[in-house]
């Protein structure tokens, strides 16, 4: 199995290219990590493959905020100057430009 480099960013802004959602990158696995329960809830016919870089997201829809967990063949760029709303994005990232946060410096006590 080859390793392939990420195309998206922790603190980049996407959107699912089939569900109406978007977020904020908050940690990329290279590959798909979650469990086997989880991949089989997928259905079969929308299923990604698991040989390629999986998201972590702040995610927001219309109704609700929660983490999303997303392959990269469902994501794209968003850069809709609109600011996410999700409750924990200001404990993680200060905003930088339209489409991409700055993760926070990390306090060591």
């Amino acid at each position: 199995m080859k390793q392939r480099d990420a195309k998206f960013a922790i603190g980049q802004v996407v959107r699912h290219k089939v569900f109406p959602f978007r977020g904020v990158i908050f940690d990329v696995d290279a590959e798909y990590s979650n469990t086997e329960e989880w991949w089989n809830s997928i259905p079969a016919e929308i299923r990604p493959d698991r040989d390629q870089p999986f998201y972590h997201l702040l995610a927001e829809n219309d109704e609700a905020e929660y983490v999303a967990y997303v392959s990269e063949q469902n994501l794209i760029s968003d850069n809709d100057p609109v600011p996410l709303r999700h409750s924990q994005v200001e404990m993680f990232f200060d905003p930088e430009s339209a489409g991409h946060y700055r993760p926070k410096a990390v306090v060591q006590h």
